[in-house]
């Protein structure tokens, strides 16, 4: 009797605008509509095997994929593989179209329209894509083992945001107005004490937000300025944040942890926030207060078995500091009775 693959989800991300989500799994990949919920196409077990992450471009034909988990198909985790839906053949590799190869496996994969860039361990690549690929920039990073990276999608602006060298501290480049081929030195953002570890742009790409390893405050930043906009505070206890994502229209932050929460912080009506004033001591000098804003609201989740990638919906609506109606993806998936990607199971 053939044993079936695991259903387990490797990685999961949302598309550029946030309208799309897709799941690499053990059993291949899914996409999925946000609004409404409903599955949009899916790769079977027996065209990719199992899959470490997926990226879409937009919502178009192609697929970034790289292998992983127990039983991939095509290639080890040091390979991306762009994967082309609409292109017809009779074999599944008919539909691989390019393939970018590297020494060190693959930790994160981000696109536009015009550019795809594949984070390693220690390095950045960025190269023009779809067509006629080559590589325009490579940047050096700190030790980056969760591969953290963020590229903004919009037309405007073709930013780039990962961590920098020194410890807590962000790196910005300006891809459009960097020459390709040149080493150009990206502006820093001196935003934690400790290392980073989540970032995120917003769609314009005129905040970037992070948060470190300690994981109790979430830091915005103006990315034009590099002035520090406001601080977040997530709670007072140590937690490891999975992921910060702004709305569409940057009126609102989610943040989920290891706490089994997902925290959402309104970000222009911020009289929707608790406020908290902290008494920091300091030698010599007297009591000084600092003001931080707190969530609006909190969701709770099974503490530590859920590494959720979270998401303010387009249609949230608050009054008297509660949700009307929540639209975060994991309670579509307990209204749509999806098992294949509930990741509560």
């Amino acid at each position: 009797m053939t044993q079936q693959p695991l259903r387990g989800v490797t990685s999961l991300r949302f598309n550029q605008d946030q309208s799309c989500f897709c799941c690499a799994m053990e059993t291949g990949v899914r996409i999925y509509n946000v609004e409404p919920l409903m599955e949009k196409g899916h790769l079977d077990h027996e065209q990719v095997g199992s899959m470490g992450l997926v990226e879409m471009l937009h919502r178009s034909n192609l697929l970034a994929l790289v292998g992983g988990g127990s039983s991939p198909k095509f290639s080890e985790i040091s390979a991306v593989l762009i994967w082309d839906d609409a292109r017809e053949g009779k074999d599944s590799k008919d539909k691989l179209v390019l393939e970018f190869t590297f020494t060190k496996p693959v930790l994160a994969v981000r696109m536009r329209h015009e550019k795809i860039v594949i984070v390693l361990r220690n390095r950045i690549y960025v190269y023009s894509f779809p067509d006629n690929p080559r590589k325009l920039f490579e940047f050096d990073t700190r030790d980056n083992p969760k591969g953290l990276c963020d590229l903004c999608p919009s037309l405007e602006k073709q930013l780039l945001v990962f961590p920098g060298h020194k410890c807590g501290s962000l790196q910005l480049v300006d891809l459009a107005s960097t020459k390709p081929g040149t080493s150009s030195a990206p502006f820093t953002i001196n935003a934690h004490q400790s290392d980073v570890a989540c970032v995120s742009l917003n769609q314009p790409g005129t905040v970037v937000a992070s948060a470190s390893q300690k994981g109790t405050l979430i830091r915005l930043f103006d990315t034009q300025s590099k002035e520090k906009l406001v601080e977040l505070r997530r709670g007072t206890d140590p937690a490891t944040l999975y992921c910060i994502n702004f709305s569409h229209d940057s009126s609102f932050l989610c943040a989920s942890s290891d706490k089994g929460t997902v925290h959402i912080f309104a970000l222009k009506d911020t009289r929707l926030n608790r406020r908290s004033a902290h008494c920091c001591l300091q030698a010599g000098s007297r009591g000084q207060s600092r003001a931080y804003d707190w969530t609006v609201r909190g969701l709770s989740m099974e503490p530590g078995k859920l590494h959720c990638a979270c998401r303010v919906s387009l249609h949230l609506r608050v009054r008297s500091q509660h949700f009307q109606e929540c639209q975060l993806c994991h309670c579509h998936l307990c209204r749509w009775d999806l098992p294949q990607i509930c990741l509560h199971s």
